[in-house]
């Protein structure tokens, strides 16, 4: 058949735009279940090289876009083999109708298939299996380089050199066992439990997110060798618990906080560990934390894969988790909406009240009670039953409502309303600064609201009574503020609209598809930036470590990244970093602790803002490096050995934050050095008429 130029120009241009497929640079792979979801065009093109009955048993099709053909790949182990190997394969030339034939079934080094759910549609029977492998290989650096993988025997080689072998579609990270040795697969569960000198990482966070009051009991389910219970009860709390080796004797007791900690990724059959999880729950009053371990890379402690997780070198099972496979299991198993709180740890509210309250705590912004400005006897001689409605105000943005301000009897005998007795603070304080924080709670109700459409937003009898009030100070209507809430949720999805609103901030500094601020500056940015991050940290919570965020336009993505001495050394070297793909809420975690090259952190004050405790010591560091030009090439310096070879070339040292000429340094060069900056200075001088 003869194919018009126009036509095939068509064709190119289905396959480039094909939703459906896996795209090379001169070709369009699908499987064959995958024929009929294609464009019409395509399919119509496809029948016309179907000239011999051989190529019924084909397992994918490649449509090139170089030239009319069509090649018909065999890979009879597509769905049992994680990397299939190619037997045959029939190549249809549509120009003449001639059918060529590729036998690779007696080559020891035939080539492979990787990432096969990009040849398939997501209702493929085994789509999920094959798309979790491929997320797994990815996260262990497997599929980097792809060219090199792309036959048998490459594909082994990198297997040996990372250790790795496959049982099924499950990873397999091996022991270094002699080869006639084999695996004794005895699982001792009691030796997950760790010795700890400090609170648990889900114990800790539940204290920091002050769910304790002076009142709660605390109940450790699977608690080890106890020593939450331990440093719970030295904090003045009622403590106990159960672990069915070291405490099996302890009796099962309900308490307002239980905790599940690390406990449903260690039990390896399936019924036991729902059946902890239900158990957990049914003694819990208030609050349940659940957390088990999420998805990190062990090839190098020696494991072995096991029914849907591992077998470590110490007989223990380990379940690794991602981060929405936790959510999704705990809420499936609960029947309930689990809030996030860190990578691992889940929160699960018995009343849905007190759920949603903490949700939106969760996004309130700080603020400061506004100062007093002016001497007036009436206020002096009340301040002591004003300062409770001041700080109520500077709370919640708005008046208090009947019973919710303990000293209301009081207030309200000496001025008959909260109004009126705001009044008299309005008098000795700034105005602007009371609406400033009234507008302040608007927004992070907006953004609580916004948010809660990705899971089940609450219905206005199930908020608390206090968010009530809130919402119908600040909004009139539970209505108005949802659809307030979903406009914003619209725009935060056009990338066009974050692209401006991070080049237009005053706060951060600019990279090329990125603005970068610190953690304590991203309550003062624009409503949508705020509900753009919020969309990754309602997935992970905030990252207790992490102290500077990374907002990305050029795609939708989040990144936390953490410098630990941020504050004490001038360009702090990056520890690691999580990232967020807001896409497919993809968790990305990185160490950069045993690089030698890590990132580096420049220009600090860009970040933080004016009132940052140290803001005036890195905005004159910066200043005194720009003299020098030391931050021009930011190629260079972005990785510490660019950075130091930088410092060097320009004979300087830095000690707690103020640039020195380095001693050692070659004088001839300090002064050459010394000459460019004087250049420099002229250069920038503008020149008087």
């Amino acid at each position: 058949m003869f194919l018009k130029t126009d036509y095939f120009n068509t064709i190119i241009n289905c396959c480039q735009n094909s939703p459906i497929g896996k795209q090379l640079p001169n070709a369009l792979y699908v499987h064959v279940s995958a024929i009929t979801s294609l464009d019409p065009i395509l399919q119509e093109y496809e029948i016309n090289a179907r000239i011999t009955e051989d190529i019924k048993a084909a397992t994918l099709i490649k449509i090139s876009t170089d030239k009319p053909k069509i090649s018909y790949l065999f890979y009879p182990n597509f769905d049992d083999d994680p990397h299939p190997a190619l037997t045959l394969s029939i190549v249809v030339d549509l120009q003449n109708n001639k059918a060529n034939y590729w036998n690779y079934s007696d080559t020891n080094n035939p080539p492979i298939l990787h990432r096969k759910e990009t040849f398939i549609t997501s209702n493929y029977p085994k789509y999920a299996i094959f798309k979790h492998l491929t997320y797994l290989e990815e996260n262990l650096g497997l599929l980097k380089l792809s060219r090199s993988i792309g036959t048998r025997l490459e594909w082994e080689k990198r297997l040996k050199h990372y250790r790795i072998t496959f049982e099924g579609h499950f990873l397999i990270c091996l022991l270094p066992l002699n080869p006639t040795d084999t695996v004794s697969i005895q699982i001792e569960r009691h030796k997950a439990a760790i010795v700890r000198k400090s609170l648990s990482r889900p114990v800790r966070l539940a204290l920091e997110s002050e769910l304790f009051t002076p009142q709660t009991d605390f109940f450790d389910y699977g608690c080890g060798y106890g020593g939450d219970i331990e440093r719970i009860r030295e904090a003045g709390y009622k403590s106990s618990g159960w672990d069915p080796y070291y405490r099996r004797d302890s009796p099962l007791n309900s308490a307002d906080i239980v905790n599940l900690g690390y406990i449903i990724n260690v039990i390896e059959d399936l019924s036991e560990r729902r059946e902890a999880l239900i158990k957990a729950w049914s003694l819990t009053r208030r609050v349940l934390i659940v957390a088990a371990q999420v998805l990190i890379d062990d090839r190098d402690r020696g494991v072995v894969a096991y029914g849907d997780g591992i077998i470590t070198s110490r007989n223990t099972f380990q379940k690794y988790y991602e981060q929405e496979e936790l959510k999704y299991y705990i809420d499936q198993v609960l029947e309930v909406d689990s809030i996030p709180v860190g990578l691992g740890i889940y929160l699960v509210f018995r009343q849905e009240n007190e759920a949603q309250s903490f949700r939106a705590s969760r996004f309130r912004s700080n603020a400061s009670t506004p100062r007093i400005l002016k001497e007036i006897k009436r206020f002096e001689d009340y301040e002591a039953i004003l300062t409770p409605l001041m700080q109520f105000v500077t709370e919640r943005g708005r008046l208090p409502v009947k019973e919710e301000l303990n000293n209301e009897v009081q207030l309200k005998e000496e001025f008959r309303s909260f109004r009126q007795a705001f009044q008299i603070i309005l008098q000795v304080t700034n105005e602007e600064d009371w609406d400033m924080i009234t507008q302040k709670r608007r927004q992070d109700l907006l953004l609580y609201l916004a948010l809660s459409k990705f899971g089940q937003r609450p219905k206005a009898k199930d908020l608390s009574p206090k968010v009530k009030q809130d919402i119908k100070s600040l909004f009139g209507t539970y209505n108005n503020a949802c659809l307030l809430a979903d406009n914003m949720l619209y725009q935060v999805g056009d990338l066009k609209i974050i692209a401006n609103l991070c080049q237009i901030s005053p706060i951060g500094k600019l990279l090329k598809n990125s603005l970068v601020i610190h953690l304590s500056a991203l309550e003062t940015l624009d409503p949508l930036l705020r509900l753009y991050e919020g969309c990754a940290s309602r997935t992970v919570g905030r990252l207790e470590k992490a102290n500077v965020v990374k907002f990305s336009w050029r795609k939708p993505k989040i990144s936390y990244l953490c410098y630990p001495d941020f504050d004490t050394n001038p360009h702090p070297s990056l520890h690691s970093s999580v990232e967020i793909e807001l896409g497919n809420l993809r968790v990305n975690h990185r160490d950069f602790t045993q690089e030698d090259n890590p990132p580096m952190l420049h220009e600090k004050d860009a970040i933080v803002t004016k009132d940052y405790p140290l803001y005036e010591k890195f905005a004159q560091l910066t200043l005194k490096e720009k003299e020098l030009g030391l931050l021009e090439d930011f190629k260079t310096i972005y990785l510490l050995k660019g950075w130091l070879q930088t410092l060097k070339d320009n004979c300087v040292i830095i000690k707690d934050h103020e640039l020195e000429w380095d001693q050692q340094a070659d004088p001839q060069q300090i002064e050459l050095v010394k000459a460019k900056i004087q250049e420099r200075k002229n250069h920038e001088e503008p020149v008087n008429d």
